[in-house]
């Protein structure tokens, strides 16, 4: 058992159905036939930081699907099959995890990590917003409107007017959805590829289209590539974009971790060069068991660990420090 299923597991109901990943033993007798297993595009960034031998290793061959098919029936259901970790994150019962601790080819079972946004993060603080400033006039080839503060803030503007707008980068976001792709912001934006790891299905914009729904990814997206001349411009705005929905927006539902972990496989075997995340966990729902501050060691979530696999890989992974300025939302 992993830390988290130790800890728990004896005040698990018996029926009551709880996320786990099941990391397996092998990956059987396959080898790397030749077929490709990752795209060009994710081959030629790894040469910038591997040897041409080891381009390629056993974390990127696919499972076992005979094991696959064999803990499909002692599950729930399974969620997300995850090749850099040879293991399946899956739905089961407390009865179904001591069921699957018998298999002799599960080498472990953990608990996913379950998190949410505390409270204060959707309300406001009190941040002193700076002026909202105009490029001075005749100082930048393009038009920022009231975005030029922020672009200027990173000196934006003067990769901008030497023509560098991200072209020939792959940027994956990764967040709550995107509800508004039609949006004027987003009309020249170059979408290679989008996938809902939440509800599992080709486009990121949320079932749930209530208020606040994907809203976030709204935001986040346009920041970094949306293009409004006069309003609005990103300073990637000429990149390719992935996206990928992460984060289920419902209260009442914990965000795993093993969607971010499938994501992050998923936009390295297309080529991605840059991911944007702007998800932020402190607190968890009750009455799931979450990590503590002692596991916060680099080396033991799902998620980090694969930030670590992608940052090998030469992807280079960004998250936000939070919103909580000084307080304890960094």
């Amino acid at each position: 058992m992993g830390k988290l299923l130790g800890r728990a597991l004896v005040s698990l109901e018996e029926t009551s159905e709880e996320v786990v990943i099941i990391y397996l033993s092998d990956k059987g007798s396959q080898r790397n036939d030749g077929h490709p297993l990752v795209s060009a595009r994710s081959l030629n960034r790894r040469r910038l930081v591997r040897n041409e031998a080891d381009l390629v290793d056993a974390q990127d061959l696919p499972l076992n699907q005979a094991y696959v098919h064999s803990l499909e029936q002692h599950v729930v259901h399974v969620r997300h099959q995850l090749k850099w970790f040879n293991a399946v994150s899956a739905v089961a019962t407390k009865r179904q995890i001591e069921q699957l601790r018998r298999l002799p080819f599960v080498r472990e079972i953990d608990l996913v990590g379950r998190w949410k946004k505390t409270d204060s993060e959707n309300l406001d603080q009190g941040v002193i917003k700076p002026p909202q400033e105009h490029a001075p006039e005749g100082t930048t080839v393009l038009d920022y409107g009231t975005s030029f503060t922020q672009n200027n803030q990173i000196k934006v503007p003067v990769l901008h007017n030497l023509g560098i707008y991200g072209q020939g980068v792959v940027v994956g976001v990764f967040d709550n959805g995107v509800r508004l792709q039609t949006h004027e912001a987003f009309a020249s934006m170059n979408i290679i590829a989008q996938y809902d790891f939440v509800d599992h299905k080709p486009n990121v914009a949320p079932n749930n289209l209530s208020t606040g729904f994907g809203s976030h990814g709204v935001y986040t997206l346009s920041i970094i590539g949306g293009y409004k001349p006069g309003q609005l411009i990103g300073p990637t705005f000429k990149s390719n974009f992935i996206l990928a929905r992460t984060e289920n927006d419902s209260s009442e539902t914990p965000i795993e971790e093993d969607n971010w972990a499938a994501a992050i496989e998923w936009a390295d075997s297309i080529g991605v060069d840059v991911t944007s995340t702007s998800l932020g966990y402190l607190t968890y729902s009750a009455p799931y068991t979450t990590w503590t501050w002692a596991d916060m060691d680099g080396n033991t979530t799902l998620i980090t660990r694969a930030s670590d696999r992608a940052v090998s890989l030469g992807i280079v992974v960004v998250n936000s420090a939070g919103n909580g300025g000084g307080g304890d939302g960094i």
